[in-house]
């Protein structure tokens, strides 16, 4: 599934975008995501999960927070280059970090315990968002997590002066009525000041086992 969106994160564009240093991992910043996942995971505990994949992980910072929860971490991203920075940060040193898409995920089915998104589905079209939400659900074994912006109705928003590579949903009903023998438990806010986030949504799926 090659599209624009995915061209684009693929490019020079995406690698820049790493670099830029609001996307750079401080103490600080790491030690909110951790903070963040606690509350995300909270209800994930009958069973508790071993294995996290990240569907876009840019530089890795939700999986280096995840290492104080999970043993076994594994990322797809786009961009080469990306991938290579994020397998120098300490934390994701034994990380299983690959170059890749959420159209195609490179995994068996119910293979990795929990499956994520924090900011990767707005950049995806609406015309691709099913094949990319069905590979999320087709990996997990038990739990999806999805972090993104919020809008009640779909919405697209110029992005650094493009059109068509971002768009806000209700992404957790758009998983529920694609997926919906999914069980919600649990869902929540990250607001900026105090969650080194973006003023997102987020929601933590179980799969009927």
């Amino acid at each position: 599934m090659q599209n624009k969106q995915v061209d684009l994160w693929s490019s020079d564009f995406g690698y820049d975008y790493a670099q830029r240093g609001g996307n750079q991992i401080s103490a600080d910043s790491l030690q909110a995501t951790v903070r963040n996942w606690g509350r995300i995971l909270r209800t994930a505990i009958a069973p508790a999960p071993q294995s996290v994949l990240e569907v876009g992980c840019n530089i890795g910072q939700n999986l280096a927070a995840l290492s104080n929860f999970v043993s076994e971490l594994h990322g797809v991203e786009p961009n080469a280059q990306v991938v290579e920075m994020a397998r120098r940060h300490p934390a994701l040193s034994q990380a299983d970090l690959r170059c890749g898409h959420g159209g195609d995920l490179p995994f068996a089915d119910a293979s990795i315990d929990l499956v994520f998104t924090a900011g990767v589905l707005i950049h995806v079209a609406p015309d691709h968002l099913a094949k990319v939400v069905d590979e999320i659900v087709r990996v997990s074994r038990r739990y999806v997590v999805c972090v993104e912006y919020f809008s009640p109705t779909l919405v697209e928003i110029p992005y650094r002066g493009m059109e068509g590579f971002l768009f806000k949903r209700d992404f957790g009903s758009y998983y529920l009525e694609r997926h919906p023998s999914l069980r919600v438990r649990d869902y929540g806010f990250l607001w900026k000041p105090l969650d080194h986030s973006d003023n997102t949504n987020w929601w933590l799926f179980e799969k009927a086992s």
